[in-house]
């Protein structure tokens, strides 16, 4: 790839208290630039993503230097890194050697090469022989009892007849695409029900969901299906015997946190003991693994109140529990209210997730799926953790991007793979339930365009 000669200005981010600049410097072969006095040279990358590295390893330097700063991710900021030593380690390289080169390529510290290791040995161990034709399914629920300070999802609060007009339209995809996998021999390998909260609706509407889902697709070849049960607020013995009347094991209960204080910040409409009871009653209604997800750095938490979560949760004994980053998006409520939330929490948030990832190791659970964010606090991680056994399936493939996706509902994004090319091609459902529900046909042709007019 040719690179032009001259002078290339990078701007340095104000949130980072300077306003100098990083002045790059392409001369015959070499790269330099300098900040505030210090000094960056090598040799100039054939394309362009080795360039943007190297351009990206200078600033950091520079900036490392100047401010007296690291980040434990180096320069790293794609969403998905296992995913980089998963293709190293498939060209034969070793581990010890692919650990060296995240270390020095993008300077990782220590402590999250490690953890990049341990999730990708894992993966490796859990992902088997891939089933040929296959796809995940993922169906979106759109809807909350309430809308947390944090989140960007599609999440509305809506009454019952706007419920049942989303469904009407859902009930057509599923009639749509259930219909063309059948047609082209496309297997289902897992499902997943997210949003949103699917148990945000009633127990009438739940079930002709599940019916409509169940009578619809080929689920002979499905090694898992799973409902995001979510707020425990929404849990009830009725919805989790309609779970469990079809046959599904596997659901999340997500309290996020513990503490009433906290729950009544993000505008949570639950208790501490109202999780619970949630909890038990899925145990007693005969669900065997249970995801629960936390979020560590939320507004007004300390450490102590982290591990008060962690030791009340993990009390529970779920089988997978996932720990979050605080990512303070930009269509969150949080962001709005305070723009430099995340700048003063850099600190106590990597304590908590250092904490939690040290109780998680201890008590059994691995880490099985990673991913990261724009805007997390800390530029930090997501992190799956589950009893050996009890993985999720889906988790996997959707972090790994080597299967098909197919993804109905308001926000679903569908992604079809090119094995040969190991290459991705997405289409997205648009996140505005109203929209989605005027423009479904438009919808179904998305599909037929990306997935079904082609070969998986």
């Amino acid at each position: 790839m040719f690179v032009p000669k001259g002078n290339y200005e990078i701007t340095v981010d104000e949130a980072l208290d300077t306003s100098q600049s990083f002045s790059v410097v392409f001369e015959k072969e070499v790269i330099s630039g300098s900040i505030e006095g210090f000094y960056y040279k090598g040799e100039k990358p054939a394309d362009k993503k080795a360039l943007r590295n190297a351009v990206k390893r200078g600033i950091f330097d520079a900036l490392s230097r100047s401010l007296g700063k690291t980040l434990p991710w180096g320069i790293l900021t794609g969403v998905k890194p296992v995913k980089i030593v998963r293709e190293l380690y498939q060209k034969g390289i070793g581990c010890e050697e692919i650990s060296s080169y995240m270390k020095e390529f993008y300077y990782l510290n220590d402590d999250k090469t490690r953890l990049l290791m341990n999730t990708l040995r894992n993966q490796y161990e859990l992902s088997g022989e891939k089933i040929p034709g296959s796809a995940g399914v993922y169906l979106g629920i759109p809807f909350c009892p309430t809308r947390c300070v944090y989140c960007s999802f599609t999440a509305n609060v809506a009454g019952r007849a706007e419920i049942e007009r989303y469904l009407e339209a859902l009930h057509k995809e599923i009639e749509y695409v259930s219909g063309r996998m059948k047609e082209r021999g496309i297997k289902t390998e897992s499902f997943y029900i997210g949003g949103g909260t699917p148990t945000a609706l009633d127990s009438d509407q739940l079930d002709r969901l599940l019916g409509k889902i169940f009578e619809s697709f080929d689920f002979s070849c499905c090694s898992e299906f799973t409902v995001e049960a979510g707020r425990p607020d929404t849990i009830t013995e009725d919805k989790l015997k309609i779970i469990r009347k079809y046959g599904i094991g596997r659901i999340s209960i997500n309290p996020q946190s513990m503490n009433l204080k906290t729950l009544e910040a993000i505008g949570r409409l639950h208790s501490p003991e109202q999780i619970k009871e949630a909890f038990a009653m899925a145990r007693n209604a005969g669900i065997e693994i249970i995801n629960m997800d936390l979020i560590a750095g939320l507004p007004g938490e300390n450490l102590d109140d982290f591990k008060r979560t962690l030791s009340l949760v993990t009390e529970m004994e779920p089988e997978n529990i996932t720990v979050h980053t605080l990512a303070l998006k930009r269509a969150s409520r949080l962001k709005e209210e305070d723009s430099d939330f995340n700048y003063r929490e850099v600190e106590k948030l990597s304590q908590m997730v250092d904490f939690s990832r040290n109780l998680m190791e201890s008590l059994g659970y691995r880490p099985y799926y990673l991913y990261r964010q724009k805007y997390m606090v800390g530029n930090l991680e997501n992190i799956g953790y589950a009893k050996p056994g009890t993985e999720c399936v889906y988790n996997i493939k959707t972090m790994d991007e080597r299967q098909t996706m197919i993804a109905l509902g308001a926000g679903g994004i569908s992604k079809m793979y090119y094995p040969e090319e190991n290459r991705i091609e997405r289409a997205a459902n648009v996140s505005n339930y109203e929209i989605y529900i005027d423009r479904i046909d438009e919808m179904l042709e998305r599909k037929e365009q990306l997935i079904f007019a082609n070969s998986i």
